[in-house]
């Protein structure tokens, strides 16, 4: 099964430092102040593809994640365990659609977004899903967002083995957009093998 993947971009840490944040320097300093690491690299491959293809503005968004707000989620259960209390402005800021829905206030996106969690990083059901808009023809296009953040050191031997921060967004749809291409999704495990082979088809 194939579908059409363009416009992709792609934000991450630098090497030596897997906590940095994407600076976010078009955004308004009050409203990035108190983003999370996962959030502001959403809202940065989001904005760096509509500025590129304008017209992905009007388009739906699927955001998926494995782990979400983890450091903010940490943060919140450290403070019931140690004071007994949930601050409501840290909650609001942990829920599982927090980063993409920042995101498009951001930017300013009034299309409408759905949100995936897959168990047990199953990409590849969260890939099925973001995509059958798109396949079923219920939609032309939709705007695929993943991102993950770094895994506080405090769950020590429960970090993922690759415990890197990554983010990309692409647009799925039937060509649209700049170098689009055909992708072959059936087999895809990893956000590392998808990204790998829609760079792959560009390559070729």
């Amino acid at each position: 099964m194939k579908i059409a993947v363009s416009n992709v971009h792609i934000w991450h840490p630098a090497e030596e430092n897997q906590k940095e944040k994407p600076k976010l320097e078009f955004a308004d300093p009050l409203f990035k102040r108190r983003l999370s690491q996962i959030t502001r690299m959403t809202v940065q491959v989001l904005h760096d593809l509509v500025e590129e293809f304008p017209s992905a503005r009007e388009y739906k968004q699927v955001f998926v994640s494995f782990r979400g707000e983890i450091e903010r989620e940490f943060t919140i259960n450290r403070g019931i365990i140690q004071d007994g209390e949930i601050l409501p402005a840290g909650f609001s800021l942990s829920v599982f659609n927090a980063p993409i829905a920042a995101a498009t206030l951001c930017l300013k996106l009034k299309s409408g977004y759905s949100v995936i969690y897959p168990s047990k990083e199953n990409f590849r059901d969260a890939l099925y899903a973001a995509a059958s808009p798109v396949l079923c023809g219920s939609e032309k296009n939709v705007v695929l967002v993943y991102a993950d953040e770094y895994v506080p050191d405090e769950y020590g031997a429960l970090q993922p083995a690759q415990n890197k921060p990554f983010a990309f967004a692409c647009v799925l749809g039937e060509g649209a957009g700049k170098d689009g291409t055909l992708v072959e999704i059936d087999g895809v495990e990893t956000v590392l093998d998808f990204v790998s082979r829609v760079k792959g088809k560009k390559n070729e």
